[in-house]
């Protein structure tokens, strides 16, 4: 497995604010996919208010009818009110808002390596449910069209919502198919026994740690069947929470899962999975350590340091990955691997 010895592939300084007065502070955990022979990510831009002395700003959208407006709210930052969570949170009279504000962008490239970035987000908060923010898309086609799941974030939470495109230049909604709290949801490419199938990730607040569950669907939109696959484990590298990545890929030996886990000093690490092609609630093997940890600058200095997190890969001929993933809540990079080594990574566990 090989970093990108160019990383990252996508930097904030390569996006253009959604609109004066906010600065685009990271663009990254990217979904990935192939349209008309160009290499789609759709990143997901976080951008905040520019500095003002003495003034908190927080970005939110406003709804009006069917449309949507974005709005800052200002604080004056010694108004005993306003508390600051951490580096992405702000408290004012006890409602919790995002002192960032996540859309979703579309980098485009030929060639996997050199992308450009659309000047204005694909994916944007058009109901309360994304008052807050659309975040992390993943990507999964179906015939001629792309379906995209994406994280909506408001003051109830956060859902999955799905959209449909087949250019990437307008999509079609199609609601809430996870309710919350659930986020982390990829579709697998075909369906199995008649029906498709997804993993999704709630969070459990209750007896246990946030798990990947797996469910099953007849039309991608009515979601049953639900069953939790895999829990954390008591490691240093997972102990704290999972989830799950991209959308499964079909091998010869079984549907192979890339997924994250959350581990001591809230280090994020990459891991893999693998589950049976008939049965994906059967668990063939789990890869017993992290095949990407955070080592290089990039991945370890930055916005939220220590994060590689990736919803997002192409397979390339000859059984080729790339897998884009985030490091830092920042950047989007890219790693160059293989079926055959990802299998190896779980198969040797």
């Amino acid at each position: 497995m090989i970093r990108y010895q160019k990383n990252p592939v996508v930097r904030p300084d390569m996006v253009i604010p959604t609109t004066s007065g906010l600065e685009v502070l990271g663009a990254f955990n990217a979904g990935a996919s192939i349209c008309n022979n160009q290499i789609i990510l759709l990143l997901r831009v976080a951008e905040r208010c520019m500095a003002e002395p003495g003034v908190i700003g927080v970005p939110i959208y406003r709804f009006h009818d069917n449309s949507s407006t974005l709005e800052i709210l200002r604080f004056n930052e010694e108004d005993p009110d306003v508390h600051l969570k951490d580096t992405r949170g702000v408290v004012y009279k006890n409602v919790d808002y995002l002192s960032t504000l996540s859309t979703i962008r579309v980098a485009r490239s030929s060639d996997g390596f050199n992308f450009k970035v659309d000047n204005h987000p694909l994916i944007f908060p058009q109901k309360t449910s994304e008052q807050y923010g659309c975040e992390d898309a993943r990507i999964q086609k179906f015939g001629d069209e792309f379906y995209i799941t994406y994280t909506g974030v408001s003051k109830d939470g956060w859902v999955t919502n799905l959209c449909i495109t087949r250019d990437f230049k307008s999509v079609v909604r199609k609601g809430t198919i996870f309710c919350p709290l659930n986020k982390d949801v990829s579709l697998f490419p075909e369906k199995i026994n008649g029906r498709y199938w997804a993993l999704h990730r709630p969070h459990n607040t209750g007896f246990g740690k946030p798990s990947i569950w797996i469910s099953s669907s007849p039309n991608l939109l009515d979601w049953g069947e639900h069953k939790c696959l895999i829990r954390p484990r008591n490691n240093k590298w997972e102990n704290l929470k999972i989830g799950g990545g991209g959308a499964p890929i079909k091998t010869d030996k079984g549907w192979l899962v890339v997924y994250h886990g959350k581990g001591d000093n809230s280090v994020y690490h990459l891991f893999t999975l693998l589950l049976d092609l008939e049965n994906p609630c059967n668990i063939i093997a789990r890869g017993d350590a992290p095949f990407l940890s955070p080592e290089t600058e990039y991945e370890t200095n930055g916005f939220f340091p220590n994060v590689v997190f990736s919803n997002g890969h192409v397979e390339r001929p000859g059984g080729e990955i790339f897998l884009y993933y985030g490091a830092c809540d920042e950047t989007t990079n890219l790693l160059i691997t293989s079926v055959e080594e990802l299998l190896e990574d779980v198969i040797s566990a």
